[in-house]
């Protein structure tokens, strides 16, 4: 059940190399103190579906924040800059840590935070959510929602993105739910059959969760790939592991 009433505003940080991007916080009124969340939005980019998602978040009781990974490409719009994005062959994934970090450190500065983050990322904000889940500090829990590219054959990668993310599997330093859609192609069932055997094999904290007719964004609302049962369960996930691992 939403318990607060909230604030919503769009915000300058501090990201990779001390760049100054955009990014929208979302946060209850109340004196909490609450939980913080990043979202890292999918590869359509800082849209309105990425900022709704961070309003949902903070209805719940999180303080969230999205931060504009896009921003650097500079055309103006989301549609744009994730073409801009494509072209130049993907997110470099040093630069979307440092903008991860920056987030972390941003919800610090809040004044009536708990102390604990939670990391959320959908389509590639998927990916970079294991990517960030393995090798940063300072989250405490994560969640993967259908992310393309965790595993990834030598000819997928290039210089911006050098490693598969699970490749560093074993450096996973926190509990991880995993959503996935059985019609989806990447990650296909495959994918999240290689990424759980990996992460069986070193005694990680996870959770995945299949579901049946669903393909790849089926969290998004305004998509023909909207697929409402399996958002609605993945949602109830999402809150019971968070309530978990962040509110404590």
């Amino acid at each position: 059940m939403p318990r607060e009433n909230m604030l919503a505003e769009a915000i300058r940080m501090y990201g990779h190399n001390d760049d100054l991007i955009d990014a929208y916080l979302a946060r209850p009124t109340g004196t909490g103190p609450y939980p913080g969340v990043v979202v890292i939005h999918h590869m359509p980019g800082w849209d309105s579906g990425s900022l709704e998602i961070t309003r949902k978040f903070a209805f719940n009781g999180y303080n969230t924040i999205c931060p504009d990974l896009h921003y650097r490409q500079g055309k103006g719009n989301a549609t744009e800059n994730a073409i801009s994005v494509r072209e130049a062959g993907g997110m470099p994934d040093d630069r979307t840590m440092g903008d991860v970090e920056g987030a972390i450190r941003y919800l610090q500065t809040v004044g009536n935070f708990n102390g604990k983050v939670g990391i959320i990322g959908y389509c590639s904000g998927g990916r970079q959510t294991y990517l960030a889940a393995c090798t940063l500090k300072g989250i405490d829990a994560a969640v993967d929602c259908y992310g393309g590219g965790v595993v990834a054959s030598a000819d997928q990668l290039n210089e911006h993105q050098p490693v598969a993310p699970i490749d560093y599997s074993e450096d996973l330093n926190c509990p991880l739910l995993g959503l996935f859609g059985n019609e989806d192609k990447r990650p296909s069932p495959a994918d999240v059959d290689s990424i759980e055997a990996k992460l069986q094999k070193y005694g990680k904290t996870f959770q995945f969760h299949r579901y049946e007719g669903a393909g790849h964004g089926f969290f998004t609302v305004n998509s023909p790939a909207y697929n409402q049962p399996a958002a609605d369960g993945g949602w109830q996930q999402i809150f019971t592991w968070f309530r978990k691992y962040l509110s404590g």
